[in-house]
């Protein structure tokens, strides 16, 4: 149990150093030559790192050696100071996830273990966002609207270290449990990464329909050209697509009458050549376009209502489950968005303008009634559903991008133009050709969905099993494989 296990000041096991003063002076784009800047904005709440929407750099020929604050794969930060209103990230840590990336900024510590012989990074790291521990923190933390966690608090925080073998049980039980969150992760980025290349040919660089005029232009017949266009949408050679028809004659079917829906020929258009029978229209011709609503600081209270923003898109784009605010005021009915929705950023605070213009497809959180988009945010909602992820990856290609710098303005704030995505142009396919890419598509988004859900799922059982086992209340599961495979269940076994 723990109540048997020894106790240690922090600074006992461990050393902590605060992070430099940068100026807003200091900052410059980051290339090769630049460190980023670890802010509070890397730590999630509740504990862990996640990337910063608003990332910082500073010339690594900075005018002061920065050596000590360079931060080494593994460390541990903290974050020392948060609003009293929110007090969302006081005394949570995040681990360092690579080398020489970061140097620390001020109000945020570093912790790098120095007898490793008694205490565990791992479980240093679990240890340190367990609700005991950060509520114990914030109990010497100084009060006011802006709250601070002294250096002194942190240094002589009181550790329970138990024998380093169930240390390291410990942290290898719940670091199973995150490995598979960020193998979610990575699926998911896979999964993105699918569908947007399927987009690309068929929808940008047209190589079905090159496919088909190539081969008519070469002498083949209208079987030649089908044939080719099946060969460039599967991606598989002619003999391949023989053993195709032969092992799954359903799937070379649906394959053929996918291949029949692109044209073989191109015309010239407003846009330059375009598949023929495609016609030119506008964003605003096949969608509705509706922008969020403007917010006071006031109205950011505990609700059943949050506000998805700025803070709700992936630099690059993508949703964030991170991002909401909580909100108590007003708003239209058409501001309230749902999961699956497409909204579009349309102010960005990067430097990169890494947000502005970007695409995220909305996830539903189960803790909130109501999501709104915030006055920085847009929702397109397309005339026929199946144009849904035909729009998402529209907003995905560099020319979407490439439009919307052109429309943007300002320097620290960046602003889209309002008419920017409404009358954005574009070579709109059949009917048919639109749905069947849904049909790709879609059961890829579902996946997506469903790691998501499964990744809430792993989180919840990590938060649940944390605490039981820092206080020896739990042993450790034999069966960590099983968890890991069975959130749900594993969850209502261990409460």
């Amino acid at each position: 149990m723990s109540a048997e296990w020894p106790e240690y000041l922090l600074q006992d096991l461990c050393d902590f150093q605060n992070g430099f003063a940068f100026k807003n002076s200091d900052y410059i784009n980051g290339s090769a030559n630049t460190w980023e800047v670890f802010r509070m904005g890397y730590i999630s709440r509740g504990g862990g790192f996640k990337e910063d929407s608003t990332p910082v750099f500073v010339p690594k020929e900075y005018s002061k050696k920065l050596d000590r604050y360079l931060l080494r794969k593994g460390d541990l930060t903290i974050a020392m100071t948060d609003m009293k209103n929110s007090m969302a990230l006081l005394g949570h840590t995040a681990r360092i996830p690579e080398d020489e990336r970061f140097v620390l900024n001020q109000r945020v510590g570093l912790i790098r273990v120095r007898k490793t012989e008694t205490l565990d990074p791992l479980y240093l790291y679990y240890f340190s966002n367990s609700p005991d521990y950060i509520a114990y923190l914030r109990s010497r933390a100084n009060s006011g609207v802006q709250v601070n966690l002294s250096t002194a608090a942190i240094k002589e925080s009181v550790l329970k270290v138990p024998p380093l073998s169930v240390q390291k049980s410990i942290g290898e039980t719940l670091g199973s449990l995150d490995e598979k969150i960020q193998l979610n992760h990575q699926i998911n980025q896979t999964l993105e990464q699918m569908a947007q290349a399927i987009f690309k040919s068929w929808f940008v660089d047209f190589e079905p329909v090159k496919a088909k005029n190539a081969a008519l232009e070469a002498g083949g017949s209208e079987e030649d050209a089908l044939l080719a266009a099946m060969q460039a949408i599967s991606g598989k050679g002619e003999a391949e697509l023989t053993r195709l028809q032969t092992e799954q004659p359903e799937q070379y079917a649906k394959l053929r009458t996918t291949a029949e829906l692109f044209p073989s020929a191109m015309q010239d258009s407003e846009l330059g050549e375009i598949p023929e029978g495609w016609s030119v229209t506008r964003v605003n011709e096949i969608a509705e376009i509706v922008k969020g609503k403007s917010y006071k600081s006031a109205e950011l209270e505990p609700s059943q209502t949050a506000l998805v923003t700025l803070k709700s898109f992936n630099r690059g784009g993508g949703y964030r489950l991170d991002g909401l605010k909580e909100y108590t005021g007003k708003y239209k009915s058409q501001q309230e968005v749902m999961a699956g929705d497409l909204i579009i950023a349309y102010t960005d605070v990067t430097q990169a303008a890494d947000v502005i213009g970007k695409p995220a497809m909305v996830i539903g959180d189960e803790r909130y009634e109501h999501l709104v988009i915030s006055l920085d945010v847009a929702v397109i909602r397309p005339v026929d559903l199946a144009l849904k992820p035909y729009l998402y990856g529209l907003a995905k290609t560099d020319t979407f991008q490439y439009h919307t710098k052109a429309h943007t303005t300002g320097t620290t704030v960046l602003h889209l133009a309002k008419n920017a995505v409404p009358e954005y142009p574009l070579a709109l396919p059949s009917k048919a050709l639109i749905d069947a890419y849904a049909g790709q598509a879609t059961p890829l988004f579902t996946l997506i969905n469903e790691k998501v859900q499964e990744s809430r799922s792993l989180e919840s059982l990590r938060d649940t099993l944390l605490p039981k086992l820092l206080s020896g209340e739990l042993s450790m599961p034999s069966t960590i494989d099983q968890l890991v495979a069975e959130p749900q269940r594993a969850e209502r076994e261990v409460t």
